[in-house]
């Protein structure tokens, strides 16, 4: 049991402070990826709902890519593939030019475009569900459709599209492991190395697991937060 201590504490000699590390860097790259994901998925859905057919065409073809590729496959285009793509454009100008896409940066835009994917369709059912009336309601008080949606739509639709998201937002945590294997010196890779090390693979890899249902509970109470206060907001209007 002293050993145990001994290598979860923090300081040289236990693995806590990597572990600590990892966990910022877990939380960081979700909390990064979430506005990228929301912004993209709420255009996206605004391009299937759009009336130009090319709009809803290229909206329905990012989601049917980006939902039927696997998560680990999409993170490998986007760190080896887009980073050989630009090395090869930048050549064409200049052939002793190199370029290096940061890691973090390409997991976050990885993980942004899997999960605006699936927020696209949850904004496109709550755009559904809200009654067109609304709309009609907006334009006959003399606000303009950019304003109709922003104080009319808008809120209902956040409120309407909240639980979905929050699933999202479950599946995103998890999936930060999966930067990883590009290097990212996330909760898996600091757990990976620790048990390498030391032979404690059980013990590390436990911590792990502990760690991601830690953040999963502490996001289930802070999204029951959120949703209660949304319902007040919404039975106030």
């Amino acid at each position: 049991m002293e050993r145990v201590f001994t290598l979860l504490s923090f300081g040289p000699e236990g693995w806590g402070d990597n572990i600590a590390a990892g966990v910022v860097i877990t939380v960081s790259l979700a909390l990064a990826t979430l506005p990228v994901g929301l912004a993209l998925g709420f255009l996206v859905a605004l391009g299937k709902r759009s009336p130009d057919r090319f709009l809803r065409l290229a909206a329905n073809i990012y989601t049917t890519i980006f939902r039927g590729l696997p998560e680990l496959l999409t993170l490998f285009l986007v760190f080896y593939g887009a980073q050989i793509g630009l090395q090869k454009l930048i050549h064409f100008f200049d052939p002793a030019a190199s370029i290096e896409i940061n890691a973090f940066v390409a997991g976050m835009v990885a993980l942004g475009a899997v999960f605006s994917s699936y927020a696209s369709e949850v904004f496109l059912a709550a755009f559904r569900a809200i009654p067109n009336g609304q709309y009609e309601g907006g334009y006959a008080v003399g606000l303009s459709s950019s304003q109709t949606m922003r104080l009319v739509i808008a809120p209902q639709l956040l409120r309407l599209a909240l639980p979905g998201l929050s699933n999202l937002w479950l599946i995103l945590i998890k999936d930060t492991a999966l930067v990883s294997v590009i290097g990212i010196a996330d909760v898996l890779r600091q757990s990976q190395v620790a048990a390498r090390v030391t032979k404690e693979a059980f013990l590390f890899f436990g911590l792990a697991c502990l760690i991601y249902l830690a953040l999963a509970m502490l996001s289930s109470i802070a999204i029951a937060a959120i949703e209660r206060r949304a319902e007040r907001a919404g039975a106030v209007r």
